[in-house]
């Protein structure tokens, strides 16, 4: 017989989790967006290919250089360490594996967005004083809103569903670290099919209601 705590548990790790990628997406994301866009910044390709990485690299390779990174012995995790502040096997590194993985899904169609908008309108907003940044956050980053709202809502899908980076950063620990996913692969690995079940259908719930937003948002920058 399914437990309850067997679904709510890794469902409310998962929001958490997304929530909290979410957040960092739109703190990193926007800026990268911002900087991308300019076809003249020094070392564009570098700063591209860290960003989409995770799209066309296996996710458990990623999983596997970030474990490196971010181990105690690590050049980023052995500095955090000192602040008592551990990535494997613990929230912050699910949060890091949402947020890896969703990158690139934020940054790509809001850096095509940028590319997009009118360049006359910027030109008024530079002959009016405002600086670069000020045109980017005032003018720009205001009409391209439903832009940004759907791809945070794609990346905020992804990092909800991420499985390989999640389990070489989380560990697949039961009851601290397993997610959603990584709690319907524990089910049919012990043979808990019906658990499997009730959580894949919940994911597909979860999926249809982020296509409906998605669906509402391409519609909205249609008519707009």
């Amino acid at each position: 017989m399914i437990e309850l705590e067997q679904v709510t548990a890794p469902l409310i790790l998962s929001f958490k989790t997304m929530g909290v990628s979410s957040a960092l997406l739109l703190l990193i994301g926007v800026p990268l967006a911002f900087l991308l866009s300019k076809k003249r910044l020094r070392f564009r390709w570098l700063l591209d290919t860290l960003v989409t990485l995770p799209l066309v690299f296996p996710p458990i390779a990623v999983g596997f250089l970030l474990l490196l990174l971010l181990g105690e012995n690590g050049w980023i995790g052995g500095f955090f360490a000192r602040f008592d502040i551990r990535f494997i096997f613990d929230f912050y590194g699910l949060v890091v594996a949402g947020v890896i993985a969703g990158l690139p899904l934020m940054v790509k169609p809001l850096e095509a967005a940028i590319r997009l908008f009118p360049e006359e309108i910027k030109e008024a907003a530079y002959m009016s004083g405002k600086s670069d940044l000020q045109t980017f956050f005032r003018v720009v980053l205001p009409n391209i809103k439903a832009s940004l709202f759907a791809a945070l809502l794609l990346a905020s899908a992804r990092a909800l569903g991420e499985v390989g980076i999640t389990l070489m950063l989380g560990g697949n620990i039961i009851g601290k670290t397993d997610t959603v996913s990584l709690a319907i692969y524990n089910a049919v690995f012990d043979g808990e099919y019906d658990l499997a079940m009730v959580l894949s259908g919940i994911l597909v719930v979860i999926s249809l209601l982020f296509f409906v937003m998605l669906h509402f948002l391409e519609k909205k920058k249609t008519l707009g």
